[in-house]
């Protein structure tokens, strides 16, 4: 009030006293006053979006005590308490230096990290300073002297640490005595410059650190990464993401221990912890420093990234087909529950360490891939090459190569061989408890036991056996290898055997196999000649039977025909079969051609050449007997006409008489004089100068009269014509007997064939 009195009256004093310049003065004096009251009554001005943090300067209380860093009572130095937006009053120039800061801000999904200058130290098993009751580190002096309770009955929460703190900043504006805490987010780093740039060196590292970790940011699980195929590691699938959390504060594992166990992981728990998000309660429950077993499934998780460190990895995939065995690096020593009899590892149950009895079946796992591995056993069948150069995708055959035999008879061939082999789900883990993997089971087991049995196979037969019992080989290999594959728990389904090769090109297996081929070959078309007749002999009998099919009418008329024909050739054969056997022949050849010519071309043309031969015979038979019948009438007539005129010369007893009647007759009934008109004589040995004519006068000189002449000339001189003529007479008469009785026998018949069926002489 008196401040105020003299703020008024002094100005008109000095109007008073100095009247001239009495308006400068009074302005002069009213910012001098206003100045001292402000410096005199220690009033300082902080706006609202600031702090004030108070540097006392002296104080009659001394300094801080030794350790310590703010003053809590009043001492010398950096106080806890802030000045908040506003007008301050006592805070004397002389004795504070008020430091304005700007608030404290973390930005919208972002996380914040507090450094404490001051507080208790931290110790020697710690790494961050624990968690203090201190309102998100606004109230400096609760931080450092502990005086808040949570509730009533309860106990007072534990007094703040120095160094880095295990609680976070969540988004938000913090009033934060800087001198105190160093606040640092992604854009700035909140803190009162005093201890110089090594400090600041120190807290831009830790931010580098942070952003490198993307420590600012929630860790979000369960986003889509890249991963191996875990069954052809070449190839990259997409899988659902999965957290593995490394805790970097807290007791550590004990001996042997290499994941932490999990604790307070449900909700029903006093020290839920939720996720690794409250550093305090993990460690209340128990929880160790290092990889822990329990991983961070999808979700978003604000975690202080100097408490605890997120590794994101991919889920674990089963694919269809195949079981996981999952080998446990985690958990208590177990119990072997294999057997004594199995003397190949320990097989354990779920929570301890070993090869679990359980396999995982085909899905998606949150599984902890530093807590165990997981091994894939495919429990479909799977195909093994024994192929050089070939390999299936699974690729656990791609060391394998083809088998080199010996053979018995010293050939040296290649095998090349493929086996499928099928794993009992339920005998998976016994598998891997004995060889670790498939593929060692295949290169370490199964590769020796097959070289070695098809060598032995191959040194009790020779090449061609080899080649020639390959089914035999087969069965044998079958049923041996599926009583020695079900020895180690695994199905042996089938043996499959190649073709023996050799590596040089037209070996000697090549020349054996080209002397099969030939041999094949020759086999093969001798089967194909006869299925080459076969087939000709059946278009054949189509072709006929489609030439009957269309032929169908006329064959029928043929047949009407044919069956017509066949009935007046039988009529007309009773009526002349006597006289006509040879055109009742030819007419059933004929019918018999008319048949054949319906049926096939081949017999018709066989039947017409019958036929000609008939005929020809026929007509042969016919005119030989014909000729035999003129021949015959002939010889009936010269027979009858010699049988007459010799019974006339025998009527006369004498044939001269017979001649003489003759010559009479002749005489009587000729136009020649009986006396010649004229008689031209000559001697037998005369010649003229016509030789005709004198052979011709000779001759009639020797005609009929000369004959005369001769015969009285022989009957007078005693010749016996009458009985040598008798002599003659009786063979004519024999002889004419004989030509009687041939010309008077009954010609043999002739056969269809062209026989003669000769009669008995009936002399």
């Amino acid at each position: 009030m008196f401040a105020a009195m003299g703020m008024w009256l002094g100005p008109m004093l000095w109007a008073q006293l100095f009247p001239g310049d009495w308006f400068v003065f009074l302005v002069v004096g009213f910012f001098g006053l206003v100045i001292a009251t402000v410096v005199f009554s220690g009033m300082r001005y902080i706006p609202n979006n600031r702090v004030g943090i108070v540097e006392t300067l002296w104080s009659p209380k001394g300094s801080v005590p030794e350790g310590r860093m703010m003053a809590l009572l009043g001492e010398a130095g950096f106080q806890a308490d802030l000045l908040r937006g506003g007008v301050h009053f006592g805070l004397w120039a002389w004795q504070y230096r008020i430091h304005r800061v700007n608030l404290v801000t973390v930005p919208q999904g972002k996380i914040g990290y507090v450094y404490a200058r001051d507080g208790e130290p931290l110790e020697p098993s710690q790494t961050l300073g624990r968690v203090a009751g201190c309102n998100n580190f606004q109230d400096a002096r609760a931080f450092l002297v502990g005086d808040v309770v949570t509730g009533p009955g309860e106990e007072t929460l534990p007094l703040g640490q120095r160094g880095r703190q295990r609680m976070i900043l969540r988004e938000g504006v913090y009033a934060i005595n800087l001198a105190l805490f160093v606040v640092i987010t992604e854009d700035a780093a909140y803190r009162l410059e005093f201890q110089g740039r090594r400090e600041l060196e120190t807290i831009v590292g830790w931010q580098n650190e942070l952003k490198a970790s993307n420590g600012f940011n929630p860790v979000v699980i369960g986003a889509p990464i890249q991963a191996p195929d875990p069954i052809h590691p070449e190839r990259q699938i997409t899988v659902d993401s999965l957290g593995i959390v490394t805790v970097q504060d807290g007791p550590s594992l004990g001996p042997g221990e290499i994941i932490a166990p999990a604790v307070g992981t449900r909700r029903e728990d006093k020290h839920f912890h939720n996720n690794y998000q409250d550093p305090e309660a993990f460690l209340a429950a128990g929880g160790h420093r290092g990889r822990q077993y329990v991983p961070l499934t999808d979700g978003t998780y604000f975690i202080n990234r100097w408490f605890a460190s997120v590794e994101v990895v991919p889920k674990t995939v089963v694919p269809i087909g195949f079981v996981g065995v999952v080998v446990s690096y985690y958990g208590r020593t177990g119990q072997d529950i294999s057997g004594t009899g199995f003397r190949h590892g320990e097989r354990v149950a779920e929570g301890e360490r070993g090869v679990l009895e359980r396999p995982l079946g085909p899905g998606k796992y949150g599984f902890n891939p530093y807590a165990g591995s997981i091994v894939m056993v495919p429990t479909t069948n799977f195909v093994l090459h024994w192929v050089t150069g070939r390999t299936e995708t699974h690729r656990y055959d791609e060391s394998l190569r083809s088998i080199d035999l010996v053979t018995k008879d010293a050939y040296e061939p290649t095998l090349p061989l493929s086996v499928v082999v099928h794993i009992d789900y339920q005998k998976a883990p016994n598998v891997i408890q004995r060889f670790g993997d498939v593929k060692k089971l295949i290169t370490q087991t199964l590769d020796p036991m097959l070289s070695a049995f098809f060598r032995d196979v191959a040194h009790k037969r020779t090449m061609l056996q080899l080649l020639q019992d390959r089914d035999d080989i087969q069965r044998e290999a079958r049923e041996t290898l599926s009583a020695r594959f079900g020895q180690f728990d695994i199905e042996c389904v089938d043996v499959l055997i190649g073709k023996p090769d050799t590596a040089e090109a037209g070996g000697k297996i090549e020349t054996l196999l080209e002397q099969l081929r030939q041999r094949q070959l020759s086999v093969e078309q001798i089967e194909t000649y006869q299925r080459q007749r076969a087939a000709a002999e059946t278009l054949q009998t189509l072709n006929d039977a489609q030439a009957q099919a269309t032929m169908q009418t006329s064959l029928t008329n043929s047949k009407v025909q044919i069956q017509i024909v066949e009935n007046q050739g039988e009529a007309e054969l009773a009526k002349t079969r006597k006289a006509a056997e040879a055109d009742l022949a030819r007419a059933q050849k004929m019918a018999q051609q008319m048949v054949v010519t319906a049926q096939a071309e081949l017999d018709r043309s066989r039947k017409q050449a019958e036929q000609m031969v008939v005929l020809a015979q026929a007509e042969a038979e016919q005119r030989t007997l014909a000729g035999k019948g003129e021949a015959s009438k002939i010889a009936q007539i010269g027979l009858s006409e010699a049988s007459v005129l010799l019974r006339k010369v025998q009527s006369f007893s004498d044939p001269r008489l017979y001649a003489l009647t003759q010559i009479a007759n002749q005489l009587a009934n000729s136009n020649q004089p009986l006396v010649p008109q004229r008689v031209f004589m000559a001697g037998t040995s005369g010649h003229s100068s016509n030789g005709d004519s004198q052979h011709g006068s000779d001759s009639s000189a020797q005609g009929l009269f000369g004959l005369l002449i001769s015969l009285m000339v022989a009957e007078k001189s005693g010749f016996g014509v009458a009985e040598a003529d008798a002599e003659g007479t009786k063979s004519l008469e024999e002889y004419a007997e004989k030509m009687t009785r041939e010309a008077m026998a009954v010609p043999a018949p002739t056969t269809p064939n062209g026989v003669t069926n000769a009669k008995p002489d009936a002399s």
